[in-house]
């Protein structure tokens, strides 16, 4: 993606998950310059780290002793709980010079346990700052470490690429020399090569399915981002593969075991479906439930919120059809799911008289 897109995707990370976002890309394709904006755009204060001139003592602080007890000072870039909303960028985090810094920025990268802060050593960073990896491929060109499969795990790793109408736009609004500006839209080429594609040893894990999941409950991208963020925590062959299912699964209605057994994870779907698709799920409803005599209480819930959510004429006919079958008829007439069908069964009661 363009550095841009790159905004955009980031600027929903940062504000509505704990996710840690590394973006990846040659040098000059704007990937700082793409960080410090968004953090102007959504009022984060910026706060760089460059990782590559920095040693352990300048992560974890200096340790004092007090009494008995070992404690490390607070850094000096480190925000406190007080201060105003900040980004920490770990820039250049594979250029860190010396193997024990890049072990101490590890922990600080990794998204916060469910219910923890994120920390650093004895340092806890409160929930309203968060955390953003930059660094450029490790393909040879460059003079970087080769990030371990542990720690690409715990990111979600963004490719950046240059792209001469993102780079003509910035132009424009930077107001760039004008002979640049039309010598380069001629000769688009002449900015920087980027060498080999960018290429990460990114696998599917079981968190990097989690990291997924949190995506798609807490964000909304643009469809043609959404399977390069995927591609960026589970490899790219996983979230084709992943996004063809859902695409798949779209297409079709819920079935009557997803309504029975599953309907908190089908709700939404259920009262979206076109008429079509609504009464292919009714139908197979009426096919299944007559032959079951064994529905526990909460499949009898889930059948009654499923009636909660049908346009009331066709509320109407599902609840007729189902009355005809005398275990069914003495679910749906129970006192508990009055405020549902009862509206339903009076109709009836009116329509037979």
């Amino acid at each position: 993606m363009n550095v841009e897109q790159m905004k955009v995707v980031l600027k929903e990370i940062l504000l509505k998950t704990d996710l840690t976002v590394c973006v990846v890309g040659h040098r000059g394709v704007g990937k700082s310059a793409g960080v410090i904006q968004v953090c102007r755009e959504i009022g984060r204060r910026y706060l760089p780290l460059r990782l590559g001139q920095m040693e352990v003592g300048d992560l974890v602080g200096i340790p004092y002793r007090e009494g008995e007890v070992m404690n490390w000072s607070r850094p000096s870039w480190w925000p406190a709980d007080d201060d105003p909303a900040a980004v920490v960028h770990c820039d250049e985090l594979n250029r860190a010079q010396q193997e024990d810094t890049l072990q101490a920025i590890f922990q600080f990268v990794e998204p916060p346990a469910e219910g923890e802060p994120r920390a650093l050593h004895t340092h806890t960073l409160h929930p309203k700052h968060k955390v953003v990896v930059t660094i450029n491929p490790p393909d040879g060109t460059y003079q970087v470490a080769q990030l371990d499969r542990a720690l690409i795990d715990r990111m979600i790793i963004i490719s950046v690429e240059t792209d001469y109408a993102c780079w003509a736009s910035h132009a424009r609004s930077r107001e760039f020399d004008r002979s640049v500006q039309q010598f380069l839209a001629g000769n688009s080429h002449l900015l920087a090569r980027q060498g080999s594609p960018v290429e990460m040893d990114v696998e599917p894990t079981e968190r990097g399915w989690e990291m997924v999941s949190t995506l798609r409950r807490s964000c909304r991208f643009p469809d043609n981002l959404e399977m390069e963020v995927y591609a960026g925590i589970v490899g790219r062959e996983a979230a084709v593969m992943f996004l063809r299912w859902c695409h798949d699964q779209k297409g079709r209605p819920v079935t009557a075991m997803e309504v029975l057994e599953s309907w908190p994870h089908v709700a939404q779907k259920a009262a979206a479906q076109r008429d079509d698709l609504q009464a292919a799920t009714m139908n197979e409803l009426l096919t299944v439930l007559p032959l079951r005599r064994d529905l526990v209480e909460d499949e009898e819930d889930n059948l009654v919120a499923y009636l909660g959510i049908l346009p009331r004429d066709l509320r109407f006919g599902m609840v007729k059809a189902l009355l005809r079958t005398p275990h069914l008829a003495e679910v749906i007439s129970r006192d508990k799911y009055d405020a549902i069908v009862l509206d339903a069964i009076g109709a009836i009661c009116e329509e037979v008289r």
